[in-house]
């Protein structure tokens, strides 16, 4: 860990695997630490419309405003952008055959889903395709 508390990648959150088994359901940990995706149409954030902000389920660092979400037909929640460039880090993913854009938080490192650029419509015409279960939401008071 460096001097000033971050941890050489860069992520604030300095955990061991086995701090976040402990913490988090092993439906979680499957997602945010080992990258697994849940199936479409089961997450419990898709349909939910109110105003509010979207943190990460690990950390709890702010990720998404309510007002960013819109129904791309996916199955899982979409947002045309993160509440600042900085939350997210994006990152090549060749896995499946394909080339895509990873989408984790950027203070804990966990896997949130990708992000594609078909977000036709949008005004970044970006699609942050997003697991519900990687996502807390807080409704505005």
């Amino acid at each position: 860990m460096a001097h000033d508390g971050t941890r050489q990648d860069g992520y604030q959150i300095a955990k061991s695997e086995d701090e976040w088994r402990r913490e988090l359901t092993p439906e979680q940990y499957a997602v945010l630490r080992e990258a697994g995706t849940e199936r479409p149409w089961t997450g419990e954030l898709l349909d939910e419309s109110r105003a509010g902000l979207y943190t990460c389920a690990a950390c709890g660092a702010e990720l998404f405003a309510a007002g960013t979400k819109f129904d791309s037909g996916c199955g899982w929640p979409s947002f045309y952008e993160s509440v600042r460039p900085e939350a997210v880090e994006l990152i090549e993913d060749t896995s499946l055959g394909m080339v895509r854009t990873e989408v984790r938080c950027a203070n804990c490192g966990s896997h949130l889903g990708h992000v594609f650029p078909d977000g036709f419509g949008t005004p970044t015409g970006d699609r942050y395709c997003m697991n519900s279960i990687s996502l807390n939401f807080t409704p505005e008071a």
